[in-house]
């Protein structure tokens, strides 16, 4: 396990998010922030997570006295123009995934990393292609997997992405919830 000059925040209560820090063998402790995610209109959709994420950072960084690494991720699915957050509900989850279902969508992860000497920010995207499944089948996911904590209604990791996706471009990391290449590079400069 790499040690760091700070001690590592995870500013998230996604498994996800913990269980690919934890491979990259960054040691982190976790604290949620509850924000409101509110957003200004127009902002750019690549902008959306990015200003989600820093809204997490900074109402951790709060919290703290003596400086540390604070990491946050937010994740959105965009398709056809439109962001599909969490869904609410089994209606939510069975109409967002028919929106995905035989249609290429985006993933888009934003990154923001607040250490003692200055915020790290950036996003990654990934294109996901659906395969076509059956209202059975998407029903299946739905009540098997519950995905109503998952932008767009499903896990890559989970069965839907093992018979559901036809291919991705680009960092398959992304799509479960960090680009940990990444996040892994940036914090290189602060390992003892």
């Amino acid at each position: 396990m790499y040690r760091y000059q700070y001690p590592v925040v995870l500013a998230s209560a996604s498994p996800r998010r913990k269980q690919l820090l934890e491979w990259a063998a960054i040691p982190f402790e976790v604290e949620v922030a509850n924000t409101d995610e509110i957003i200004p209109e127009n902002t750019p959709v690549t902008e959306v997570p990015i200003l989600i994420a820093a809204e997490k950072a900074g109402a951790i960084q709060k919290k703290h006295s003596q400086p540390s690494i604070i990491i946050a991720a937010d994740t959105i699915v965009v398709a056809n123009e439109q962001i599909l957050g969490k869904p609410q509900n089994r209606t939510e989850a069975l109409e967002m995934l028919a929106l995905l279902n035989g249609k290429n969508h985006t993933v888009i992860t934003g990154v923001y990393i607040i250490t003692p000497n200055e915020n790290i920010r950036f996003s990654s995207s990934t294109e996901v292609s659906f395969n076509l499944l059956t209202p059975a089948e998407l029903e299946f996911y739905v009540d098997q997997y519950q995905p109503y904590d998952k932008a767009g209604a499903y896990a890559i990791q989970e069965w839907i992405g093992a018979v559901g996706i036809e291919k991705i471009t680009g960092d398959f990391y992304n799509v479960m919830g960090l680009p940990v290449h990444e996040v892994f590079a940036a914090l290189k400069k602060f390992r003892l």
